[in-house]
This record gives structure tokens, C-alpha cells and sequence, in this order.
């Protein structure tokens, strides 16, 4: 069974950087795919970001490409997501995830585990 704890969250002023973390446990070779995805209130949640970790791919949602980059640490079994230049409108809950496939992109259907997210706040 995969776990994943997320942390990093917080406040931070438009223009400024946050990285978030996802603790990773019972991963396996199989679970080749993670992802960070975000929800505001009232909105569907939405994919911002993918890594195969095998291949190291990544992919990234159009909203965020240049400004946030996903990563892994192996040594550490931890995934990140960098963002810089945030804007008010990156508010949201941010979920790490888990799965297994080859794209390893930003749908959520290819994400079998979940995390229980962390808050980040953007002010303007």
C-alpha cells in the first residue's frame, strides 16, 4: 500500500516561491507515476504537474510550465514541486499522487494514490 504525506504548505505573497514535499512509503517499481495536483474551492481538481520516475519524464500543466518544476529525491523516497512566481490564483489544496503507467502526466484517472494534501495560500 503507497503512502504519501504532503508538507511545505503555507502563505506567501504573489511573486514569491514555495516547495512542497510528498513523503513517499510502500512504493514500488510498478508505481512509476507521480503527480501533484491542486483544488480551489468550487473548482474541479486539476493535474499541475508529472514525473515518470523511472525515466524521469516530467510534464506539466500549461498554467505552470516555467514556474514550477516537479523532482525526486530516491535517496529520500520524496517528490517536490518547486514553484516559483506564484500567483494569487495558484490558492489551492495541493495533493501529491501515485500510479503506475508510461505518460505519467497530469490526468487523474492515471493516479491510483492519494495524499491528504497541503494548503497553499497566494495574497496579492
Amino acid at each position: 500500500q503507497v503512502e504519501l504525506v504532503e508538507s511545505g504548505g503555507g502563505s506567501v505573497q504573489a511573486g514569491g516561491s514555495l516547495r512542497l514535499s510528498c513523503a513517499v512509503s510502500g512504493y514500488t517499481y510498478n508505481d512509476n507515476c507521480m503527480g501533484w495536483f491542486r483544488q480551489a474551492p468550487g473548482k474541479e481538481r486539476e493535474g499541475v504537474a508529472g514525473i515518470n520516475t523511472n525515466s524521469g519524464r516530467t510534464r506539466y500543466a500549461d498554467s505552470v510550465k516555467g514556474r514550477f518544476t516537479i523532482s525526486q529525491d530516491n535517496a529520500k523516497n520524496t517528490v517536490y514541486l518547486q514553484m516559483n512566481s506564484l500567483h494569487a490564483e495558484d490558492t489551492a489544496m495541493y495533493y501529491c499522487a501515485a500510479g503506475s503507467g508510461i505518460y505519467c502526466g497530469t490526468d487523474r484517472y492515471d493516479y491510483n494514490y492519494w495524499g491528504q494534501g497541503t494548503q497553499v495560500t497566494v495574497s496579492s
